[in-house]
């Protein structure tokens, strides 16, 4: 517990720093060394589960995606959709020259191009979230990241202390329905504080909507990453982060709370703010 705590004070004021005060760049590269690790601790899962898979092609994907984001923000193009198709047609052409066993060929193929999807497109999204609108998008990628943290720290709490009914037991023993209503509840509070004193002019219905969304998200987030590793026999995804883990157990709350979070603008493009 003291290792968590310590680690989660060090960590704290440079990634506040990086997602609302930094340069463009300096954001990229955080990212895109955050993807890469994550993307490392995913096939690394992989392969302990027994699934063959083309970690080089996830890498160049995976900083492909994170950088083609920049276009959406300049509004120059959207690439993203371009990165893509390559990312399945470079994966069927390695899988094919490299994959001795054609039983393993789709195995492998799907393994890589869920790691890419799963990890850098999620993550990829958090570039134009923040720099598209840069005085809005401060505030919304501070609420993202207060929301998330708010779910994970009430229910890690609530759950150890009050949790008595299995989420579910058969993808993490330890979560429990209490631990995430509380999450919830304390996302919603978080959300509702954050509207109150540090961004006023917004809709507090919209924030609390969106608050809730970014939660729930969250937290299925964090059950997939718990079934990932559970496939694979294991506790942590790494043991980057002493008192966490592995880094890629520290977003997966993200991992499916920006994407939904982009969605949710997008779908509302004319959000009353």
């Amino acid at each position: 517990m003291k290792s968590r705590i310590l680690t989660a004070l060090v960590l704290i004021p440079p990634v506040v720093y990086l997602i609302g005060w930094s340069p463009e760049w300096l954001f990229l590269l955080a990212l895109l060394a955050t993807v890469e690790r994550a993307l490392y601790e995913y096939f690394l899962i992989s392969r302990q589960a027994g699934l063959k898979s083309f970690p080089a092609v996830g890498y160049v994907a995976g900083a492909a995606i994170c950088l083609v984001q920049a276009t959406v923000v300049r509004k120059t193009a959207d690439l993203s959709l371009v990165i893509l198709v390559l990312v399945i047609v470079l994966t069927l052409s390695f899988a094919l020259r490299w994959t001795a066993d054609l039983r393993q060929y789709l195995g492998a193929v799907a393994t890589t191009i869920l790691g890419v999807l799963y990890v850098a497109f999620a993550l990829s999204w958090l570039v134009p979230l923040r720099f598209s609108e840069p005085l809005r998008g401060q505030k919304l990628i501070f609420l993202l990241f207060l929301v998330i943290w708010a779910d994970d720290i009430c229910a890690f709490f609530v759950g150890r202390l009050f949790g008595r009914h299995p989420l579910a037991p058969r993808i993490s023993p330890k979560k429990t329905v209490e631990g995430a209503i509380a999450g919830l509840g304390g996302s919603l509070l978080v959300a509702w504080a954050f509207a109150h004193w540090i961004w006023p002019a917004a809709d507090l219905k919209v924030v609390i909507l969106l608050a809730g969304l970014i939660a729930i998200a969250g937290q299925v987030g964090d059950l997939v990453e718990s079934a990932l590793k559970r496939g694979a026999d294991l506790k942590d995804s790494g043991a980057i982060l002493p008192g966490h883990g592995g880094l890629l157990d520290r977003i997966d709350s993200l991992l499916f709370g920006a994407p939904v979070l982009w969605v949710a603008l997008a779908l509302k493009d004319l959000w009353p703010w």
